[in-house]
């Protein structure tokens, strides 16, 4: 039997690289509905927004939590670039939930724009994580 066509994924955040291989399909939370992405897709650039994303590699599907970021699609690779990224299966749920808790609080608070940007940041980030958490564990 063949292989499946692939095309040469990237995931990338500033501290580390999520993927850096052949892929056969990708699923991203874009901003206007889910984004999915084939070998030979259409180039194209996208913006990402917190939620869950898939990847299948070698016949197996894995998800990951993503943050905002953009992807840039070509035929024969994807670059995407996100704040962060992980695994579903490395995901520490008590700190997630810890997270979520934090900035609930700092949005209660009366705090700068911006703090109240990075909260609401965190906090989509915190929900997303729990998210795939109980998805993973039902």
């Amino acid at each position: 039997m063949p292989e499946p066509p692939t095309f040469q994924l990237t995931i990338m955040t500033p501290e580390h690289a999520l993927v850096e291989a052949p892929a056969e399909s990708l699923i991203l939370p874009a901003v206007d509905g889910e984004l999915g992405v084939l070998p030979g897709h259409a180039p194209m650039v996208v913006t990402i927004k917190e939620g869950i994303g898939r990847v299948t590699m070698n016949g197996a599907t894995r998800r990951f939590a993503a943050s905002a970021g953009f992807a840039t699609i070509m035929p024969d690779t994807a670059l995407v670039m996100l704040q962060t990224a992980e695994w579903e299966e490395d995901i520490d749920r008590k700190r997630a939930e810890r997270d979520k808790r934090r900035a609930e609080e700092a949005l209660r608070q009366k705090r700068s724009r911006h703090e109240y940007q990075m909260a609401h940041a965190t906090l989509a980030r915190a929900m997303v994580r729990l998210r795939i958490s109980d998805r993973s564990h039902n």
